[in-house]
């Protein structure tokens, strides 16, 4: 089961925290720094993978990958595979790109909830739902419509007897 996903930057400000077990804020920032001062203390040269039993618990794992100024990390447990999970953050990778047209720092803050969107999409409770970023695509884009849909419709008064829609 993946316990986590991060997003934060080279000066360890979080752009995406979400826990699939449930954490208190206080934790959650503990982890965060904790994940953070690891990870910004590795050299280049070295392993992708962690053994995180001191941050997260027993029979934790962390996978992470870094991307100009961005740490995209996972952490997990036994259950699932070091190279599924590295893919896995690939595939988020790629999905953001292809929504962004070459994803920036910029396009996550001003974009949040988009983000939110794509990772439910490939995770959701802890479960890997998707592996291919084609399909996330596909869900993103049918979101986006019912959600322009949605937006289109709106009331307007008619008379003060009723209301009419636009």
């Amino acid at each position: 089961m993946i316990r986590s996903v991060m997003v934060m930057n080279t000066q360890g400000k979080p752009r995406l925290a979400k826990f699939y077990d449930f954490q208190p804020v206080e934790k959650q920032q503990e982890l965060i720094r904790s994940v953070f001062g690891v990870l910004c203390s590795r050299a280049e040269n070295v392993s992708n993978f962690l053994e995180t039993d001191s941050i997260f618990g027993p029979d934790s794992r962390l996978v992470y990958k870094h991307y100009a100024t961005l740490y995209f990390v996972l952490v997990f447990d036994s259950s699932e595979n070091e190279l599924a999970m590295l893919d896995l953050i690939q595939v988020f990778v790629e999905t953001l790109d292809k929504c962004f047209k070459n994803v920036c720092e910029l396009d996550l803050v001003f974009n949040y909830c988009k983000m939110h969107t794509i990772i439910d999409e490939i995770i959701f409770g802890g479960q890997v739902l998707e592996t291919s970023s084609t399909e996330v695509m596909k869900a993103i884009e049918e979101i986006s419509k019912l959600e322009t849909a949605s937006n289109s419709i709106s009331l307007v008064p008619k008379s003060v007897s009723g209301w009419r829609t636009r």
